[in-house]
């Protein structure tokens, strides 16, 4: 493998990943970065924390959890290839579906406890297009051993 630490691309994306999605998890517990949904906003059964995170990205405290179980999950999983490209392609596939259902007015809440709608349904296409590419194109680098290094 090239490089000093022998990082691949997708282990090296599956860390940052899961430490940008650990890190915005435990940023919407911050009350001063959320702003009070507005009074026409989708109305949520799990509606502690509620509000948008930035004044964007519609939230609430199960939301949080569930982005901070996704960077967890990242972190470990990087250490290596194979874990970090199925944690990848098991990404792209609960991104692309939230993606979908955020689209569909009866569905962007997922049951009353999660919003997706709004920002959020973009970050998820955009989340779900990262994964797709470094869980399903991107390769593990090779290491040609010389003849002499093999001698």
């Amino acid at each position: 493998m090239n490089g000093k630490h022998g990082e691949t691309q997708t282990r090296l994306f599956t860390l940052v990943f899961g430490v940008l999605y650990l890190v915005v998890g435990i940023l919407g517990f911050v009350p001063a970065l959320r702003t009070a949904p507005p009074f026409d906003a989708p109305h949520l059964d799990a509606g502690a924390g509620y509000g948008y995170l930035f004044g964007l990205f519609p939230i609430n405290d199960l939301h949080n959890v569930v982005h901070i179980l996704i960077g967890v999950f990242g972190i470990a999983l990087s250490a290596r290839f194979s874990a970090a490209r199925l944690y990848c392609r098991t990404l792209f596939v609960l991104f692309g579906a939230i993606c979908f259902l955020g689209f569909i007015p009866q569905a962007d809440v997922l049951f009353g406890l999660i919003p997706i709608f709004s920002n959020d349904t973009w970050l998820n296409a955009v989340s779900a297009i990262l994964v797709a590419y470094f869980g399903y194109v991107a390769t593990e680098p090779t290491r040609m051993e010389s003849a002499h290094e093999a001698a």
